[in-house]
């Protein structure tokens, strides 16, 4: 995701990423990508708003705990792809016109597949926007504080305040029916992200430099399945390899260009998430561009990333829009569901209390099942016959675990956010 992670409906008739170019098949015309363009894409798809609450979830997990979990999560997460990849490549000649996870799920397990894909990357795309409402209003309150600082209601504190200004603009936004002018953002989005990062990466090395506060290795069991959360929400972008690998000129290389690049993103992932506890410790905060200095770089580089991601959010919530308007309106335009569906998700960000806190909740609830243990029950079934014990006793133990983490890790992000907001 760039900060956005491109909207990816389950629906066949949504363009599931924006930035990669259409195919019409293997003919001379079609436009397929090289490995570089490829390897672009998989970073775009992938890396997010997440990695803004790595520091503070690695001052939760230690900076070792931290950094292996985001590797075995990278490691997971392309083994799941590779399992979507799989399916479709067995199914190709049953059902030939598969696009999306949408898609597979429905080739797979008929309408229930399509139904829980759905349901799936709907909490999911909808929870990214939640994301960014809370951020957008978290460094807007942290650069010009407004309200009362004793406010006890959730709904009128300067967080709240902030998000019920941006709502009316963001009912204007989210009404237009075509959202190709904003696809240009996409590049604009990945510019900003890289800048912030960059940016935040020499402010740490600067403040670890000077002041090195004590940090620890690993945390305990519990700080664990948080930093688990985490971790599996900043990789999300499940619903974005098949797409993937449809457009890649040489699929043989697939795999191993996808593996590349998710070795590189939890590299990056780690050393950006190491560096900013290491500079803070304990004082890291659950959006680290909050714990730059007051300078004009640190100032503009938060406002950019504040509208940037105040222009994506259109483009994420319409997959919601689609599957909505598809289930309860006839696939028919819905200004007033779409309304709807907007002020439900500022709603939320107003009652979640910690930024980093809500990412690991949608980690382990939401992203866990889609980004692990539909793949895996989707290859169980298509390939179960075909592959042998060891194959099959990795697919139940994915899903097995995906489930008891799942479990566990919501358990955990629940009452850490309900004991925070009532501290």
């Amino acid at each position: 995701m760039g900060f956005d992670k491109e909207a990816s409906s389950s629906s066949s008739g949504l363009d599931a990423a924006a930035l990669l170019p259409k195919h019409g098949g293997a003919g001379v015309g079609a436009r397929l990508s090289s490995q570089p363009k490829t390897f672009a894409n998989v970073f775009i798809a992938v890396v997010g708003s997440g990695v803004l609450g790595l520091p503070y979830t690695f001052s939760r997990t230690g900076w070792a705990a931290g950094s292996i979990l985001l590797l075995a999560v990278a490691g997971l997460t392309f083994h799941c792809m590779m399992l979507l990849v799989a399916c479709r490549r067995r199914l190709a000649d049953e059902h030939p016109k598969i696009a999306s996870f949408g898609d597979l799920g429905a080739a797979v397990y008929g309408a229930a597949g399509r139904h829980t894909v759905d349901a799936m990357l709907v909490l999911s795309q909808a929870s990214f926007c939640v994301g960014y409402l809370i951020f957008i209003a978290n460094t807007l309150a942290h650069l010009h504080p407004i309200g009362d600082p004793s406010e006890s209601s959730p709904l009128l504190t300067a967080k709240a305040l902030f998000i019920w200004v941006m709502l009316p603009f963001q009912l204007g936004l989210n009404s237009i029916k075509t959202l190709t002018l904003l696809a240009p953002l996409s590049i604009f989005a990945d510019v900003v992200d890289l800048g912030a990062m960059g940016v935040v990466l020499g402010q740490d090395v600067s403040t670890w430099l000077t002041e090195r506060p004590p940090v620890f290795a690993f945390g305990g069991p519990t700080e664990l399945l948080y930093g688990l959360g985490v971790a599996v929400y900043a990789f999300e972008g499940i619903g974005m390899v098949l797409p993937l690998e449809a457009e890649a000129a040489d699929k043989r290389k697939f795999g191993g260009t996808l593996g590349l690049s998710m070795v590189f993103i939890a590299v990056m992932y780690g050393l950006f998430g190491a560096m900013g506890y290491l500079a803070f410790g304990a004082s890291t905060r659950d959006i680290i561009t909050t714990n730059l200095g007051a300078g004009w770089l640190s100032v503009t580089v938060q406002l950019g990333l504040c509208i940037n991601l105040f222009f994506t959010m259109p483009v994420m919530m319409n997959p919601v829009y689609e599957v909505a308007e598809r289930l309860l309106y006839g696939k028919r335009y819905a200004w007033w569901l779409r309304w709807i569906l907007v002020v439900f998700v500022g709603l939320m960000a107003m009652l979640v209390p910690n930024f980093a806190d809500f990412l690991s909740l949608v980690g382990s609830s939401v992203c866990v099942l889609l980004g692990f243990v539909l793949p895996a029950a989707f290859h169980m079934k298509v390939l179960g016959a075909e592959i042998g014990w060891p194959a099959l006793i990795a697919d139940v133990a994915v899903i097995v675990v995906g489930l008891a983490l799942s479990a566990s890790g919501t358990w955990t992000s629940l009452a850490h956010m309900f004991g925070a907001s009532n501290a």
